[in-house]
């Protein structure tokens, strides 16, 4: 990795534990059939891509997601917590890690997100490590929903680029998606799928040689 000097970080399951089947079983429990090809890590409704590009507001997902279990008496704090059961948590060494890798690399954090996951994170990362955001750990942090885009789409990376003005070639992008690293690929990064937990961040970046 010596010729590598930005580092692009995916968020959920590279820094921060999320479970799809926790998230999975939720769904379920609120009506939600056929939840393979409702959500899943590879697939999903278009409802979610809709909320993750900010093409649908709060209010028009949790409507989605009332038709979509056939009950339209859920409330919205169901919804919530149906939808952030998906969301785990993370550890303070990895924001130890994060600031270690900072001091060598530009790095940048580019999430598929939504407006009720965000709330829920910031409120967690505050409550927890008493921090506002991730400002402290990367150059810039980067949202779908703020940005309009996402991953894979080529267009989102190509902004991140451009932007700060970063070779790909000399980038590296990490995710636990493959098919937000063949997107990654189309615009020349470099690519590493992460394959460990998000426990295990320090030592997945060692083995990589990229601490």
């Amino acid at each position: 990795m010596q010729h590598i000097k930005n580092i692009i970080f995916d968020y959920g399951n590279v820094i921060f534990d999320i479970d799809f089947k926790i998230a999975q079983a939720s769904f379920q429990k609120i009506g939600i059939t056929d939840i393979e090809n409702f959500f899943a890590h590879k697939s999903h409704n278009p409802l979610f891509d809709d909320f993750e590009t900010g093409a649908i507001s709060p209010v028009e997902f949790r409507e989605g997601i009332r038709k979509a279990a056939n009950k339209p008496g859920l409330t919205d704090a169901q919804i919530d917590e149906v939808w952030n059961s998906l969301l785990i948590g993370t550890h303070q060494e990895n924001h130890d890690v994060l600031l270690k890798v900072k001091n060598n690399y530009r790095t940048f954090l580019l999430s598929n997100n939504n407006e009720i996951h965000y709330d829920w994170i910031i409120n967690y990362l505050k409550t927890t490590f008493n921090l506002n955001n991730y400002d402290a750990f990367f150059e810039k942090a980067y949202f779908s929903q703020h940005m309009k885009l996402r991953k894979p789409n080529t267009n989102i990376f190509e902004q991140v680029l451009s932007e700060n003005h970063l070779n790909p070639t000399e980038t590296l992008f990490i995710d636990d998606s493959p098919q937000h690293i063949e997107g990654a690929k189309k615009v020349g990064l470099n690519t590493l799928l992460m394959t460990e937990k998000p426990a295990q961040l320090e030592s997945f970046l060692k083995a990589n040689g990229i601490i």
